[in-house]
């Protein structure tokens, strides 16, 4: 149970170690909590990227009970950190407890500490990068670190444009191949189950495309091209366009829409039909 619980609080409260006098005071508020969702947690685990370190991050190493070697260091180009005592430790590529874990090898196999137990963050991270792509105000490549979600590195990039798809994907490398993970911004969550805000991790690609979009003309009060919601209908479209004008008919109204061929035919629209992509909807003229 105790190994247990230190996993759990590796997992909840980011600590890359704990002295069992104070696992003692923690464990049993905690322990029908762990026993009930360990199973849960350690799936949502595996699905989350592993932060790694490389060349320019900033790390804080704190080593427990000796706030004399409390430091603030950057991985070297040699992908080691200076660490007090034990010196260069290479770390490169290493996620932060895989990182502290070696420093307290280093640390113990020196002779410097007996006992030690190190915590390792990182304050900032510059070789862990994202690229945003498509309809954002400014696309470009932004740093992450081990909690940055997708919806900050879009606030990043300046937010998405008036034109953007409710729903974006994310392009992750896997091996020799390309991960596309399509996600659903109003939903929060992917279209194979719920996606954890968590979820990117370096080299990945945010690219948030155009969205589908439909014409409306005539007797509206704001012609032009607009985007689609999902399940918008003809009516929520002449609303989205500012509503009929005083001389147009809620009655008369024409659709132009292509067919099973890609050829477009035109006929009588209802209001409470759905739009489709590329749509052209008139709105006529009251006969009366």
């Amino acid at each position: 149970m105790l190994n247990v619980f230190k996993s759990f609080a590796k997992a909840v409260f980011g600590l890359v170690s704990v002295k069992p006098s104070v696992l003692s005071g923690m464990l049993l508020p905690f322990c029908a909590v762990v026993v009930l969702h360990a199973a849960s947690t350690e799936e949502l685990r595996r699905d989350q990227p592993v932060v790694q370190l490389g060349i320019g991050d900033s790390v804080g190493i704190q080593v427990y009970g000796q706030t004399d070697m409390t430091v603030t260091v950057y991985v070297a180009d040699d992908g080691t950190l200076s660490v007090p005592l034990a010196g260069p430790v290479k770390v490169l590529g290493m996620s932060p407890t895989d990182a502290a874990r070696r420093i307290e090898k280093a640390l113990r196999d020196g002779g410097y500490l007996v006992d030690p137990h190190v915590t390792l963050n990182v304050s900032q991270s510059l070789s862990q990068k994202v690229s945003v792509l498509g309809e954002v105000r400014q696309p470009g490549r932004y740093p992450i670190s081990g909690n940055t979600s997708i919806f900050d590195v879009i606030a990043q990039a300046g937010g998405v444009t008036d034109n953007s798809s409710s729903t974006i994907y994310i392009l992750r490398p896997n091996g020799g191949a390309t991960d596309r993970i399509p996600v659903n911004l109003k939903g929060l969550s992917a279209e194979n189950g719920l996606l954890p805000e968590q979820n990117l991790k370096g080299g990945d690609s945010v690219v948030v495309p155009r969205a589908e979009q439909f014409f409306i003309s005539g007797e509206v009060k704001a012609p032009g091209m607009y985007k689609i919601e999902p399940g918008m209908t003809v009516e929520e479209a002449i609303i989205r366009a500012g509503g009929i004008t005083d001389r147009g008919s809620r009655s008369r109204i024409d659709i132009k829409r292509n067919d099973a061929k890609g050829k477009p035919k035109n006929r009588s629209a209802s209001l409470n039909e759905t739009v489709q992509v590329g749509d052209v909807i008139r709105v006529k003229e009251s006969i009366f």
